[in-house]
């Protein structure tokens, strides 16, 4: 069974809630809307939000890779956005 996509309105709000205050987090988000955003699906939007209740500078760190996700952020969803994120 397909997974759900992400409505035009629900890719809309997630877009706006990813704005962030480091143009380093900004730039690789940009350059993931760029790649997935016709193919995201409800579970890998929940992934994101996940991420975006992060600090900028933690969430830079993961994308860097100078931390992997610990704790309640250890989730496969989260996982599958953040390696997206990185690609």
């Amino acid at each position: 069974m397909a997974e759900e996509r992400l409505g035009e309105r629900e890719l809309s709000k997630l877009k706006w809630r990813c704005r962030r205050g480091l143009l380093e987090n900004d730039l690789f988000i940009e350059k993931f809307f760029a790649r997935h955003e016709s193919a995201l699906t409800v579970r890998q939007a929940q992934g994101l939000n996940a991420l975006m209740d992060l600090a900028d500078n933690d969430l830079l760190d993961l994308l860097l890779r100078r931390q992997e996700p610990q704790g309640d952020m250890n989730t496969h969803d989260v996982r599958e956005v953040l390696g997206m994120l990185r690609a």
